[in-house]
């Protein structure tokens, strides 16, 4: 997903940074006062409103405007002390609440919220801080997106231009902290491999253009709205160039330099986090936070080995049923090569080709639901800077709707665009996988703001990988290349299980993990690459999504056998999606009392 960005912090040693801090805990004592630790409901809504004023960034994607002109510097140590004391401010009101006096949805927001501030708690133990951005991941990325008129930043009146130069003002302190923080990371062998720093020298680099009017934070100054003054054009026009020659171009150059002479001498060869000081615990941490367990690293890898294995043996049923001669190895090449499978010879022509997917399995979706989004929806292509490492992703809608949820596909060259995946690539990024899952929860008033724009991992990304199976109940893999496509899908999450874990907490290299990839799946060796490189980036997410699928999967399947002809797809599908995101056994439970019912 592609759906949500989480930025880790260090100490910062600039003025402005700390009084970013301040300014973003105003109040808080005074609010503290009030609270008596019963009014549940007061406290959620407590605690979203001074997340958002903590995590700025974060409220604008959700739609929440208040803070657009200002972000914090998460990376920075001042900031985690104060998360640190927001997080045990809050667990130690929940512990205060009379849980008795509770209803059975308030009782899910208890257990939920505590939740967060304990693993939340538990993640400041480790300084993930030392690596502030990645080739995935980090504001050097984000930033842009949101300069250039078409991420979550709004560029609707003159005071939205104004607040997005406000917050890139703050950019400088950011990046003498991320530099800082690496300092301090090399010192204590807390550093990226070197695999990775290579890819985000040229993301760098694209930033450092000689022409202010051809940055992509330029790209709002060229759709003013007509109803602006020509002197307010005027002015930011001329903002915007000075903000972009004074502040975007000299900061990553900075970071560039950085990166090139300074960090590129200091990085790992190694592959995995385990070899980082107390990387072992870390990638356990990680494992929990992404898959909602405390299931061990080895249980993951054989539960992948034994995926990998099953789904292998369903790619080689569809290989006979085309008549292919030759091993799995030979059909997959075939796929990557062979022209029919490579129809596109425009940037167009992909994207009109999933709007027609959309509209082939819209009859069949009233079939497997009976609640559906009002949030409006759309597909674009990934900007080009970043699309060479990005992925194909899902940006969730504005609560308020205004921003619509997109679907961003990476389109780097056309004619090397292979459609067999397309299908299954659509109903999990788009619908009804993220975009029905992520709609439902902020469109669902009932839940208290903090529910609507919660997100675990192994339940949004196993809602989204369960998603690609009802293709098959839609008639949507009826053409058999499409079927290997969600396949080969499949069994890109199933070999995630094997590499994750291989490469952090097993000692596989990354040039083991790409050949265990590229022997399993449809898939060429610099996709791999870019995959294998995204897990060592992010240890522990890529877990996620078939944990989450086996969950959803096991869970329908019990039930289907358990109540037999009262068992309802759609009421099943309902319930899965009716209170946003959960933990996996939160959902389990659920699941359960929604059985009983049909039970009876």
């Amino acid at each position: 997903m592609s759906v949500c960005t989480t930025y880790r912090m260090k100490k910062i040693f600039i003025a402005f940074g700390i009084f970013c801090f301040f300014i973003s805990c105003k109040n808080t004592t005074k609010t503290a006062e009030k609270r008596n630790g019963k009014d549940f409901s007061q406290l959620t809504n407590d605690y979203w409103e001074e997340r958002m004023r903590l995590f700025p960034l974060e409220a604008t994607s959700y739609g929440d405007y208040r803070y657009d002109d200002t972000m914090t510097i998460t990376i920075a140590n001042s900031f985690r002390g104060h998360l640190g004391e927001f997080y045990k401010k809050y667990l130690d009101e929940l512990n205060n609440v009379d849980t008795a006096s509770l209803n059975e949805d308030e009782q899910t927001s208890y257990r939920l919220l505590k939740y967060e501030m304990e693993m939340g708690i538990e993640g400041l133990k480790y300084p993930s801080h030392y690596l502030p951005t990645n080739q995935f991941w980090g504001l050097t990325l984000d930033l842009p997106v949101l300069g250039s008129g078409s991420g979550n930043q709004p560029f609707n009146t003159v005071k939205d231009y104004d607040d997005f130069l406000k917050r890139l003002a703050i950019f400088p302190a950011w990046v003498d902290t991320a530099i800082y923080n690496m300092h301090e990371g090399i010192a204590k062998g807390w550093v990226l491999p070197k695999t990775l720093v290579v890819k985000i020298l040229p993301q760098l680099k694209d930033m450092m253009v000689k022409d202010a009017t051809q940055s992509i934070f330029y790209e709002p100054v060229k759709k003013l709205p007509d109803s602006f003054s020509a002197a307010n054009k005027e002015r930011i026009t001329a903002a915007y160039k000075k903000a972009i020659d004074s502040i975007v171009v000299p900061q990553y150059a900075k970071l560039y330099d950085f990166f090139e002479k300074e960090y590129l001498l200091k990085v790992r060869t190694s592959s995995g986090i385990a070899d980082v000081p107390g990387g072992k615990a870390y990638y356990q941490y990680c494992i929990n936070y992404w898959t909602t367990t405390n299931l061990s690293p080895d249980s993951i890898y054989h539960i992948g080995l034994n995926e990998v294995a099953k789904i292998e043996q369903q790619m080689n049923a569809v290989k006979e049923s085309v008549g292919f001669k030759g091993d799995l190895k030979a059909f997959f090449a075939y796929i990557n090569t062979d022209k029919k499978f490579f129809p596109f010879s425009t940037p167009k022509q992909v994207i009109d080709s999933f709007w027609a997917i959309k509209k082939q399995e819209e009859p069949q979706l009233k079939k497997l639901f009976h609640t559906t989004p009002k949030t409006p929806f759309t597909i674009r292509q990934t900007e080009a800077f970043r699309a060479a490492s990005a992925s194909a992703e899902y940006n969730p809608a504005s609560e308020d709707g205004s921003r619509p949820g997109i679907f961003y596909v990476p389109i780097v060259n056309a004619k090397e665009y292979n459609a067999t995946g397309m299908v299954t690539l659509f109903l999990h990024e788009a619908i009804p996988g993220h975009h029905y899952q992520i709609s439902l929860q902020q469109e669902n008033k009932v839940l208290p703001k903090f529910r609507r724009f919660l997100w675990y991992g192994a339940y949004g990304e196993g809602w989204a990988l369960y998603s690609e199976s009802l293709g098959k109940e839609m008639g949507m893999y009826d053409n058999p290349y499409q079927y290997i496509g969600h396949l080969s899908d499949a069994m890109l999450r199933a070999v995630r299980l094997v590499v994750d874990v291989g490469l952090h907490a097993r000692g596989m290299t990354r040039e083991e993990a790409i050949q265990y990839m590229v022997a399993h799946e449809s898939i060429s060796e610099p996709e791999a690459t870019k995959e294998i490189e995204r897990y060592m980036a992010i240890p522990g997410q890529a877990l996620s999504y078939k944990m989450g699928q086996l969950t959803i999967s096991s869970e329908r399947k019990k039930y289907e056998q358990l109540l037999g002809s009262k068992f309802d797809m759609a009421s099943f599908h309902d319930e899965v999606l009716k209170y946003g995101c959960l933990p996996l056994s939160v959902l389990q439970e659920k699941l359960e009392n929604w059985a009983n019912k049909y039970k009876n």
